[in-house]
């Protein structure tokens, strides 16, 4: 069986500029391969992730880094411009994750686990869960039209696959070297390979889609859980 992404819009909204190289690139490269639209959505600016010899402008740098990867892929990319470890549900937040699904009208949305790792990936999740309902609210009035209804949401494997039984798997063996090519742009945190704080982030990705490959039967895997709630989950 094979899932089909031809004319659907899928939209990944993460929490820092690496992060969807990890953990769904290949999916997104699967979905434009069938002929979708396809965007990232990254809500921090990473600026706070320095490497051993620290960067002075790191916030640009990693915003020149990601629309690199972004390219590559082909892929719209949208700005939350919240600094790191600074990001939690607001007002202020939702409005821009809104607006976000609004500008893009995604109608298969990715986000982080309610579970991940990382507090930035966890505020994530909860902005994406409340926006994607909110976004098709026409009561919640932003400059931008609402959708016609909430898109289906996926969330994302955790980092390292701690605490994350996946409800499925897609298939990213014949697209492994664009998620390879992505992470390649983000030199400024392929320098941290060595700090003993953060595992070097291709082995990561690597160890990854391996073992979600080997689970899947294939060579290479990204997982996702379906958020089962009314109007966010679909058929296929």
């Amino acid at each position: 069986m094979r899932l089909d992404f031809a004319n659907e819009r899928v939209l990944a909204i993460v929490a820092h500029p690496d992060d969807a190289e990890l953990l769904c690139a290949g999916t997104l490269a699967r979905a434009k391969h069938d002929g979708a639209a396809v965007g990232i959505g990254v809500l921090c600016r990473g600026d706070k992730g320095q490497p051993n010899e620290p960067i002075a402008n790191l916030a640009d740098v990693r915003r020149e880094e990601m629309m690199s990867a972004a390219e590559i892929l082909g892929a719209e990319l949208f700005t939350g411009e919240f600094g790191d470890s600074e990001l939690y549900d607001s007002p202020a937040s939702r409005r821009v994750v809104v607006d976000i699904l609004r500008r893009f009208r995604p109608t298969l949305l990715l986000g982080h686990s309610p579970s991940d790792y990382h507090t930035d990936h966890r505020a994530t999740s909860a902005l994406v869960d409340v926006a994607s309902w909110m976004s098709a609210s026409t009561g919640y009035a932003t400059e931008h039209e609402p959708l016609a209804e909430p898109p289906v949401l996926w969330w994302m494997d955790n980092v390292e696959m701690i605490a994350f039984e996946p409800h499925g798997y897609i298939d990213v063996s014949e697209v492994v070297d664009v998620k390879h090519r992505m992470l390649a742009c983000h030199a400024s945190q392929l320098a941290r390979g060595g700090d003993e704080n953060l595992s070097p982030l291709e082995e990561v990705m690597v160890r990854q889609y391996s073992t979600r490959g080997a689970q899947a039967r294939v060579r290479a895997a990204e997982a996702f859980r379906f958020h089962a709630s009314w109007k966010r989950i679909g058929a296929f």
